[in-house]
């Protein structure tokens, strides 16, 4: 019996991987690299730190940074992020999504988000989805980020359920990775063969099969 929901964010509730792109380019320019999409794709479902690690390491500069200095570079990063996403309006929200949540609301599951980003609080509330949610997982409550499990494990903790009584949304590999560590049941939305640990893929929530949750 499946007693909650927990989706990430970017790529599945919303589009933000332009913005996020954006914003790590500006910093990687700043020190002196340049990224290019094939780097962005292996920023997905990963922390803000981590995503700074990868770009350090494509630059062979990782080592040149001090933990001080990273933290500049990471809040710099969300400087121009929040800059970027500040206009995002309910018609951001991706097709399908409401429905879902109506849906969800309407067998009594539960439904949380389980994203990475530190902004994913003003992301739903600028969007209007916070009626629906039950609760945000704060990544800096968790110790290890995507692909360990901690974020679902928190966030199925906090709701009260199993994680066996659990779905688990990802748009990423590092995503699905974490869902089926925490024992949980994992959608993938995006090419299948990239998310090919993933239990079903589908193209986009809209096309979920609303079947296999309820």
């Amino acid at each position: 019996m499946i007693r909650a929901v927990i989706f990430d964010l970017d790529g599945v509730i919303t589009e933000t991987s332009r913005q996020h792109f954006q914003a790590w380019k500006a910093v990687a320019y700043m020190i002196g690299v340049e990224i290019d999409s094939t780097v962005n794709e292996s920023l997905k479902g990963v922390s803000r730190e981590e995503s700074l690690k990868i770009i350090l390491k494509y630059g062979g500069i990782l080592d040149k940074y001090s933990k001080e200095e990273m933290e500049k570079l990471c809040f710099c990063k969300n400087e121009y992020y929040k800059q970027l996403i500040s206009q995002f309006t309910p018609a951001n929200v991706f097709e399908g999504v409401v429905e879902m949540f109506e849906y969800l609301r309407g067998k009594g599951i539960k439904i949380a988000i389980g994203s990475a980003s530190h902004n994913a609080p003003a992301l739903i509330s600028a969007m209007a989805l916070e009626p629906y949610i039950d609760y945000i997982v704060d990544p800096g409550d968790v110790k290890r980020g995507k692909p360990a499990p901690d974020i679902f494990l928190k966030a199925a903790g906090a709701l009260g359920v199993k994680p066996s009584e659990c779905i688990g949304v990802e748009d990423a590999v590092a995503g699905v990775e974490a869902i089926k560590a925490a024992g949980m049941y994992a959608i993938g939305i995006g090419d299948a063969e990239v998310l090919k640990e993933a239990d079903v893929v589908f193209g986009s929530i809209a096309e979920i099969d609303l079947g296999i949750i309820a």
